[in-house]
């Protein structure tokens, strides 16, 4: 019943347009009562972003469930690909639904106000984890903000390309960004196994001393167990 009345309301978006179609013609179309309509949409606009509120519950859950151990920026980088992958799920309707939200200003700005809750679910999040830093709240807000505006641009680009070009690649590529500017400073590594530890070597040495001696003392310091 849900999938037709999306299906029913996107047909006729894209025959007659959005303003010209109400919920009624939809009803009509789908075969069902205005009842049943409300009892999945609250209203017209909720039948273009259908999958959100389930996506949103499923990205805070996500986030729910992380352990100490999980590096916060990386998770919350996480969290935004399963935004990614619910409109790779269906390139077709995405493809459909970002043509007609930019048509549209009342759907572009309901999407904003979606876009925000996603921002806002990530932020919090990272204010738990950001709890015992100086301006932990503040970093919180700026790197959620981060996470959501490389999340969008790897998204228009995707959906610009008609859904033909590689999505996990290009959300890779924007939030790697966020990672570099963001998250944890990699650890030094370790010398491989029978590797010796490169050595450093101060001279200190008398001011015009000639070379040949600087060289000396060098070669003297390395020769040293």
């Amino acid at each position: 019943m849900r999938d037709a009345l999306v299906a029913a309301a996107f047909q006729l978006f894209l025959e007659r347009g959005y303003e010209q179609t109400t919920v009624d013609d939809i009803v009509a179309l789908a075969g069902v009562g205005r009842r049943s309509f409300f009892r999945y949409f609250p209203s017209k606009e909720d039948v273009v972003f259908p999958d959100h509120e389930r996506c949103l519950a499923d990205t805070t859950a996500f986030l729910a469930a992380s352990g100490e151990d999980d590096e916060p920026v990386r998770r919350v980088c996480d969290a935004a690909r399963l935004v990614l992958r619910m409109y790779a799920e269906n390139p077709t309707f995405s493809v459909q639904r970002y043509r007609l939200t930019k048509k549209v200003p009342g759907l572009r700005a309901y999407e904003l106000s979606v876009v925000w809750r996603y921002e806002r679910a990530l932020a919090e999040y990272l204010r738990g984890r950001f709890a015992g830093r100086r301006d932990g709240t503040l970093q919180a807000d700026v790197i959620a903000a981060a996470v959501v505006a490389a999340h969008n641009n790897a998204l228009r680009s995707w959906l610009r390309s008609d859904g033909q070009d590689d999505a996990d690649s290009a959300v890779d590529h924007a939030l790697g960004y966020v990672q570099s500017a963001f998250g944890a400073s990699p650890a030094p590594s370790a010398p491989l196994s029978g590797e010796q530890p490169e050595d450093v070597v101060v001279v200190v040495s008398r001011r015009g001393a000639p070379l040949w001696r600087v060289v000396q003392e060098i070669e003297s310091t390395l020769g040293r167990d």
